[in-house]
């Protein structure tokens, strides 16, 4: 185990999914007591480092953190049984965004709450990770969760003249990649390499009028369990995450009144912030403090 800057533990472990698949996950300690559980759950095709930052700024704040890789993500990604360090091909690799929720989510969310069973659980999620809080069984375990850029994600709700570029791109070329490669290539734009079943399970609910609640996922009647506290953030300069979107995931958590607060970038004396400025150091003050304090109650 390490030491980190800011009197931080920072520990590289790893634990299994619901089927028993390795997930690869960095664990943020506080040197001093720990008051609150915290599962960060990452975007599509982002890797959990991109998350370091404010997983440690929490962990200084009494948090125990919990970032973690989806499977075929990042460190989460077997590994090639020749060459240095390099990731296996994800061609045949099984998997799909509604598995990511129930095997891998759901088995984050009951490794914190049995690992830290006498505080509260709080969730973060990142767009995709949002999301999949609705999906998981399990997510009457969560006392508070706060979103960040987390959305239903129809290109619809998009803003102009994004949501035009992302409907071509999901119907004329990272489909057809995804069939003709046997997954869907980082390097169309995408961020991560993603599981050809991730990807077209995206296209598919990025391409429906209501995004994934035109699904037939039985999972979708998780969503009326979650019964904590909610607040999502949105940004006005984000293209896909506008509130329409955010307000129409909103709209899934039946048993609850979710908060849905807009931020604008000059509010917080940022030029931009968008879908992934919010994780920047530069909002340690401003952002992440406010979200901190909420997730803890203060």
């Amino acid at each position: 185990m390490d030491a980190a800057l800011d009197d931080v533990f920072i520990d590289e472990i790893s634990f299994p999914a619901a089927d028993g698949y390795a997930l690869a996950g960095t664990l943020f300690l506080p040197r001093g007591t720990k008051r609150h559980a915290v599962l960060i759950n990452s975007a599509t095709a982002v890797p959990r480092k991109i998350y370091r930052g404010f997983a440690s700024y929490l962990a200084h704040r009494g948090c125990a953190v919990l970032t973690y890789d989806y499977r075929g993500i990042g460190d989460s990604r077997l590994p090639a049984m020749v060459g240095y360090n390099q990731p296996k091909s994800l061609v045949g690799f099984k998997a799909s965004m509604s598995d990511w929720a129930a095997l891998d989510v759901t088995a984050a969310v009951r490794w914190m709450r049995e690992r830290y069973n006498t505080l509260p659980l709080a969730y973060v999620g990142h767009s995709y990770g949002g999301q999949a809080l609705g999906l998981i069984e399990n997510n009457s375990e969560i006392s508070r969760a706060a979103f960040v850029a987390s959305q239903a994600a129809t290109w619809r709700l998009m803003t102009s003249p994004e949501k035009y570029r992302v409907y071509a791109f999901m119907n004329f070329v990272g489909v057809p990649l995804a069939h003709a490669l046997g997954y869907a290539p980082g390097w169309a734009g995408i961020g991560e390499d993603l599981p050809k079943g991730v990807f077209l399970q995206w296209a598919e609910w990025v391409r429906s009028p209501r995004y994934l609640f035109d699904s037939k996922l039985p999972a979708l009647d998780n969503f009326a369990k979650f019964k904590g506290e909610l607040r999502a953030l949105c940004f006005s300069d984000d293209p896909w995450a506008t509130r329409p979107a955010v307000e129409l995931l909103m709209g899934g958590f039946t048993a609850i009144k979710p908060e849905v607060l807009t931020v604008t970038p000059s509010e917080v004396g940022a030029k931009g912030i968008g879908h992934f400025g919010f994780f920047r150091p530069a909002h340690r003050d401003t952002l992440w403090r406010g979200v901190a304090e909420w997730l803890q109650g203060e």
